[in-house]
């Protein structure tokens, strides 16, 4: 690290720390009162790191003030999140989370991804992200979205976007490379081809209990020894009415709501073999995950009944 972004960053830091403090005992929070059971951490396939079992993924400060985005950062980390989570896809995220993360740099680990699959593209947007995350490296950067094998191909194929993740992993610009992925061909395919840290990828009850979506793509990650992040803990289904997405803008699915529903949906990822999971985008579901992440339990055999049920009346959004 450049003696000058060290300094900038301890400086920081502390008017951060001093920041957080304030607001810990202000009691005007935006994320609800701190619980008193710290939030647990899991360790990252084979990385050597450790993370909290939720992450925050960049689309809560989407379309937000800085200030809200500050302070939502700010008390996340408060309540034990150190794993964060933005793609230059979530519009404005980027330009928000930067700023935000600042004081906190060196204390989190951040994950930025690219929906480039060629070498150009994703060297722009890497460079791009780095820029107005304001930082020197990412501590993962993952290939986004892969939804079809073709576009794994085009990635390893000449000229393709793993040329970039490597060259930005000998340059120190990235500690580890990864891969989301919305479909088990591409994610399978993916693992075969090279040896990833990480995957991020949909462990959702729905389509997990009703489509068997994810089973497979777990054993292969375990067998790898990868560090396995999970999207979609809190979605329910695909939008039954079009007009209902109006209330919430930042889901492209139907949220849970339901406070029983949404607690057994959040037991049921985080007790499968995985590290952490990427709660929606929406403040209101942050909040509530926060809230289930400080009193985690796994989920029992009777519990995972009630949820395979609730699964059989669903449109699950994959498989």
């Amino acid at each position: 690290m450049e003696r000058r972004r060290f300094i900038r960053t301890v400086s920081s830091g502390v008017l951060g720390l001093s920041g957080a403090l304030a607001l810990k005992g202000s009691g005007k929070t935006l994320l609800g009162d701190i619980g008193s059971a710290p939030i647990p951490k899991r360790p990252l396939g084979r990385t050597g790191e450790k993370l909290s079992i939720i992450g925050f993924g960049g689309i809560v400060v989407s379309k937000e003030a800085q200030s809200n985005a500050d302070r939502y950062v700010r008390e996340a980390i408060d309540h034990g999140i150190n794993y964060f989570d933005v793609a230059p896809t979530y519009g404005d995220a980027q330009d928000r989370l930067g700023p935000a993360l600042i004081p906190f740099r060196r204390d989190v680990f951040l994950a930025c991804k690219t929906t480039q699959r060629g070498r150009q593209g994703a060297e722009a947007e890497l460079n791009q992200s780095l820029q107005l995350l304001q930082t020197d490296h990412f501590d993962v950067y993952q290939l986004h979205g892969l939804s079809k094998t073709e576009e794994v191909e085009q990635a390893f194929g000449p000229d393709g976007a793993m040329e970039t993740f490597l060259k930005a992993k000998k340059e120190g610009k990235t500690r580890f490379l990864g891969f989301s992925a919305h479909s088990e061909a591409a994610a399978l395919l993916a693992m075969d081809k090279f040896d990833f840290d990480t995957i991020l990828f949909p462990v959702n009850f729905a389509s997990f209990l009703k489509n068997g979506f994810g089973p497979k793509v777990i054993a292969r990650a375990r067998e790898k020894k990868m560090g396995i992040l999970a999207l979609k803990i809190l979605a329910r289904q695909k939008w039954p009415e079009a007009t209902m997405r109006q209330e919430y803008p930042k889901c492209w699915y139907q949220p849970i709501t339901d406070p029983g529903e949404g607690e057994l949906s959040f037991k049921f990822t985080l007790s499968q073999p995985i590290t952490a999971a990427i709660p929606p985008g929406d403040p209101r579901i942050f909040k509530r995950a926060l809230e289930l992440a400080h009193q985690f339990a796994p989920i029992t055999p009777d519990e995972e009944s009630k949820l395979r049920a609730i699964a059989a009346g669903l449109d699950p959004i994959f498989g």
